[in-house]
């Protein structure tokens, strides 16, 4: 009882002291260590980690919202991930599934003014998948305070790919030669043509699960952005884990590179 109450108490402290200084514009999330979180705590089936990850990601949002950031990049599914065992890739497909009508259509979308954009290579993901995304981002196009990109079936490199490939044709229908359409190509052009050309480049970076390394997440993006390493595997995830990350983003200077 004594632990829970001091607890709180710091949590309340550390929420104070980040209220009092700039939060991240765009938070990206990378969500990790269900798999070794299950194995910890003895549970066989997979599933129902992945389903308490869904359950914490509701929860972080909802801390989003508490601190006024108005975009998050939540990535739930990569592209290698898809090359997993298929019963267990069909497991977070239907924790997603769930999860993103859930959010849209059972209150939460509304209680943060929550808009859902899909974001990756969704053309890989099962039809069931590409449905409950489109669904989702349908009903909630209308919102307006917190942008959510669902980064399922993402990969980093896909990414990049996929922005070259389509400057390349868009410069084909223009009619641009060859030295012409090379002529043109400087970063702010391939921005145009990355997934989340719409967004701000994020701030912060945070990934659970004590592993130190982006994954492929948002390469192109993340060029200048903080990065916050936590031990917590995510579906145990803390409040304090989270408001600590936020701290230290704070509490840094950032130079962009001059």
């Amino acid at each position: 009882m004594l632990t829970r109450v001091l607890y709180r108490l710091y949590e309340q402290r550390l929420l104070g002291d980040v209220l009092q200084h700039p939060r991240p514009r765009h938070l990206g999330l990378i969500q990790d260590g269900h798999r070794r979180y299950c194995r910890m705590v003895g549970l066989e089936n997979f599933e129902d980690g992945y389903r308490l990850g869904g359950n914490k990601a509701e929860e972080v949002l909802c801390w989003c919202g508490e601190l006024g950031i108005p975009l998050v990049t939540l990535w739930w599914l990569s592209t290698e991930n898809l090359q997993r065992d298929l019963r267990e890739v069909e497991a977070v497909l239907r924790v997603i599934d769930a999860k993103v009508v859930e959010w849209a259509e059972g209150g939460l979308a509304r209680r943060l003014g929550l808009r859902m954009c899909p974001i990756g290579k969704l053309d890989l993901l099962p039809p069931a998948t590409q449905e409950a995304l489109e669904r989702a981002e349908v009903a909630t196009r209308h919102q307006n305070r917190m942008l959510l990109n669902v980064a399922v079936g993402y990969g980093g490199r896909q990414e990049i790919v996929d922005a070259i490939r389509r400057y390349l044709q868009h410069a084909a229908v223009q009619g641009f030669t060859l030295d012409e359409t090379v002529g043109m190509l400087c970063p702010e052009t391939l921005d145009k043509y990355l997934y989340t050309h719409e967004c701000p480049d994020p701030d912060l970076i945070i990934r659970t699960s004590g592993e130190v390394r982006l994954s492929g997440f948002m390469l192109w993006q993340s060029a200048y952005s903080e990065f916050y390493f936590c031990d917590a595997y995510w579906p145990v995830f803390r409040k304090i884990d989270f408001l600590r990350a936020i701290r230290s983003y704070q509490q840094r200077g950032r130079r962009f590179g001059k």
